[in-house]
């Protein structure tokens, strides 16, 4: 290591780095006290999945966040970018999801450009483990978050999806996966629509079936919205990369299954 840089023994880690160096600069959430001790309410994120395809990986959410039992947001995005090859979606405390999100794509960003190669993709998923521990005293609190994490594996030339629970447990799923307040319903709706190997138009509309039948059980999972032109957010993690499923694609096939219901 460089000793212009002064990080010594610090490693490649970002969080590590601030933590050693400057702690202010890390996220802070406190649940302030409110009316008899009880905690002021916290936006939260709900439903998101991801399931498995013939190219690699469908990664969807919804878009409403609530608190307690209103709608603190119709247009939240849950699903994101970690890097080249892999995304993350959140649920959660809203607040603190976010704040993850960023730290995590700086900390695989970071340790790229300190060892000149990145993680490998189970390397990521240990990383995000890490930092979800390092909230458990913020998710004792209610201050909750367990994404869902994918990425394309070059190696293998699969995608692969990587749950977590509260404290930090890391676990591998084979086919899909869901999380949330309405993931119980998703997953029950993947169950049944899943084939391994689906093609990626098939993949785009199982996972979206998937968060309406959600939708539809859940109130606070919001479904495709004609009225105000909001529907879910989608991405795909493939051999070339990560990329967004337009939103007038995602539209057309919201069209197509709500249309489809009607007439059965």
């Amino acid at each position: 290591m460089d000793p212009l840089f002064g990080l010594g023994d610090l490693g490649s880690s970002f969080c590590h780095l601030l933590r050693q160096r400057e702690q202010e600069l890390l996220p802070r959430f406190e649940l302030e006290p409110r009316e008899a001790g009880r905690a002021a309410p916290v936006p939260h994120a709900t439903t998101v999945l991801a399931l498995r395809y013939q190219d690699g990986v469908v990664m969807a959410g919804d878009r409403q966040a609530t608190e307690g039992y209103t709608v603190a947001s119709r247009r939240i995005e849950k699903v994101y970018a970690a890097d080249e090859h892999s995304a993350i979606a959140i649920a959660g405390a809203a607040g603190p999801c976010l704040e993850m999100v960023r730290l995590f794509q700086t900390e695989l960003a970071h340790y790229e450009k300190l060892e000149g190669a990145g993680l490998s993709l189970e390397g990521k998923a240990n990383r995000l483990a890490q930092m979800i521990r390092a909230n458990l005293p913020l998710a004792m609190q209610g201050l909750v978050v367990v994404p869902i994490f994918a990425g394309y594996e070059p190696r293998h030339g699969q995608g692969r999806i990587y749950k977590y629970d509260v404290a930090g447990g890391r676990y591998e799923e084979t086919d899909y996966y869901a999380i949330g307040s309405g993931g119980q319903f998703a997953r029950s709706s993947l169950k049944k629509l899943y084939r391994p190997d689906l093609p990626e138009a098939d993949a785009l509309r199982v996972a979206l079936e998937g968060l309406m039948d959600a939708a539809d059980e859940d109130t606070a999972t919001g479904g495709p919205d004609f009225l105000r032109g909001i529907f879910p957010t989608a991405k795909l993690v493939t051999r070339e990369g990560s990329r967004d499923v337009p939103e007038a694609r995602v539209a057309e096939l919201c069209q197509a299954i709500a249309t489809a219901r009607r007439s059965a």
